[in-house]
């Protein structure tokens, strides 16, 4: 019998995720394919230049989102995804082109498939939300 947890209990998803080192690789693939792909570069444009604190806050947050250490509250308070993100006009185009780069950014990792799966299944409810409260703040 598999002593390990199911994804999403306890610190089972930051685990199979490769801690915060597995994280940063995966944030950095991620902003690698943004900065490349041209279905992401309205995406892109939406960032600064440096991406360097993108990075950072992106991969703090994924560690305590995912269980793990609650880094991003540690460092930079607290968050919520929706009204974050509010400010900005994201659409169901950005919203793809951002889950697409992650898709991809995930299937370069030694994830297990059955993590890979998951995570993207749950990095898609921010997503979706990002765009609903985008649209209510933008019509």
């Amino acid at each position: 019998m598999s002593s390990t947890l199911p994804f999403g209990t306890g610190d089972a998803s930051y685990q199979a995720a490769g801690g915060i080192d597995g994280l940063r690789r995966l944030v950095d693939d991620f902003y690698r394919l943004m900065d490349e792909l041209p279905e992401a570069a309205n995406l892109r444009r939406m960032h600064p230049q440096s991406l360097e604190q993108s990075r950072d806050k992106l991969a703090c947050f994924l560690s305590g989102w995912l269980g793990g250490p609650r880094l991003f509250s540690e460092k930079y308070g607290s968050i919520s995804i929706p009204s974050f993100h509010a400010q900005w006009p994201v659409d169901e185009a950005l919203s793809a082109a951002w889950l697409g780069c992650m898709e991809r950014a995930i299937a370069l990792q030694p994830f297990s498939p059955e993590f890979a799966d998951y995570l993207l299944t749950q990095l898609r409810v921010p997503a979706h939300r990002v765009v609903q409260a985008s649209q209510a703040r933008h019509s």
